[in-house]
């Protein structure tokens, strides 16, 4: 039961001291049920408004004191308020305790989770991409669905996460969500960022995800073999935005850059060292780290051909890029003008540049890191392995030749 809350001050008028100052007492009711406190303070008796539950006068001294029993009651009525969202039993007594310090504070998971994103939000830009915090924002919008959908409550305390919450979120997130595997657990990972920040502020007092470890399902990473490469390269398009948007593509085929990262590529970050080797090097957005990427002659003729595009001369970037929602629509069209029947998107570029452009081609691994600006080579083996399973369809291929042709000369010698 929730219980309305009623909060009355009043002075005890027979425990006046010897100036005739009286202790000025708070009273809560809830249920019917009285607690009481002192609130610390002493007050002239002949100045105290019953009705108003308040100092008479107009002086800042008064208008001060009145400040300060308005605080008291909003006080009040926000631990009300938290103890109505957690579902706890509600008395005058706890509200009393938690106000007066002999109750611990009951820290709430989904405010906590809301201050980190309001902090995040002011550090995009700075610490964070948009991006990021838009996830931290689902993430957040999936725990409040499933706290209301498992437990019929607004919030829950912090301290009652455990691995049965996690592991009942996961399901849900699956099931009533239709998420994959990979993004249920993506969103479980940003939650495990929430608790860990209670833990180290002592707000709990055991980890829930001691436990629980993430684990991932290999996805296939797509990418455009050598033909289909060439195929988009050779063919010639009448509408220019395609073929502008088909060049945009091939050239993240050849620096392996993400579709931000090519967005806000500006002009110094081109860079030519002192052997005449033009360099791209910029600091990766989603990871802050190096990208150094040798300049291909396919890249560097796509940067020569919109040089004096509009939007470069306008000092936009070196190359004349759109949204990635409008890019990624003008893809399709580009695939089915060149016959190509996977879907393209921008990341799909970089996964052709780590496969087919350089690893396929016998470039080593950790150089291909280093260009793609992995924070670990565990990062750039997914394609790796890519490239392994390519190698083992060729040669089940040379082994199934080999097998025939000694299967031929056998029987050749029987006969």
């Amino acid at each position: 039961m929730s219980g309305a809350i009623f909060i009355l001050f009043y002075p005890k008028k027979k425990q006046s001291d010897k100036d005739g100052l009286v202790s000025l007492y708070a009273r809560i009711t809830v249920h019917g049920q009285r607690s009481e406190f002192s609130l610390g303070r002493k007050i002239d008796a002949r100045r105290w408004c019953s009705v108003g539950g308040k100092l008479k006068g107009s002086t800042k001294k008064v208008s001060d004191f009145n400040a300060f029993l308005d605080h008291v009651r909003n006080r009040c009525y926000n631990i009300h308020n938290g103890l109505l969202k957690s579902g706890e039993h509600i008395s005058a007594r706890a509200i009393a305790d938690i106000y007066l310090g002999k109750r611990k504070r009951q820290w709430m998971l989904l405010e906590i989770f809301q201050n980190h994103n309001d902090e995040m939000a002011s550090l995009v830009g700075k610490e964070y991409s948009s991006g990021t915090l838009q996830r931290y924002k689902t993430a957040l919008k999936h725990t409040k669905h499933f706290i209301l959908y498992k437990y019929k409550r607004k919030d829950t305390p912090v301290e009652k996460i455990d691995h049965e919450f996690i592991t009942g979120l996961e399901y849900f997130l699956k099931l009533k969500k239709k998420l994959g595997h990979n993004s249920a657990v993506k969103y479980i990972v940003n939650l495990k960022k929430i608790i860990r920040i209670a833990y180290a502020n002592q707000w709990i007092s055991r980890d829930p995800f001691f436990h629980w470890k993430a684990s991932w399902k290999t996805r296939e990473r797509k990418y455009l073999t050598e033909d289909e490469l060439q195929k988009l390269m050779s063919t010639e398009f009448q509408n220019k935005r395609l073929e502008m948007v088909r060049d945009i593509f091939i050239f993240c085929c050849f620096t392996g850059l993400a579709y931000v990262d090519v967005k806000n590529l500006a002009e110094d970050a081109v860079l030519i060292d002192i052997k005449g080797q033009k360099w791209i090097k910029t600091h990766r957005r989603k990871t802050k780290t190096l990208s150094s990427i040798p300049l291909l002659p396919i890249a560097e003729n796509i940067l020569k051909k919109y040089q004096r595009h509009p939007v470069v001369v306008k000092g936009n970037g070196i190359l004349p890029v759109s949204t990635n929602q409008k890019l990624n629509a003008y893809l399709k069209d580009v695939a089915e003008a060149c016959g190509i029947k996977k879907n393209l998107t921008t990341h799909l570029a970089r996964h052709t540049f780590a496969t087919t452009v350089t690893l396929s081609n016998g470039v080593p691994i950790e150089s291909v890191s280093k260009m793609l600006g992995h924070t670990s080579l565990k990062t750039t083996q997914i394609y790796a392995k890519v490239v392994d399973h390519k190698l083992i369809e060729d040669m089940a291929l040379v082994k199934y030749r080999f097998t025939y042709t000694g299967n031929q000369k056998r029987a050749s010698t029987d006969n």
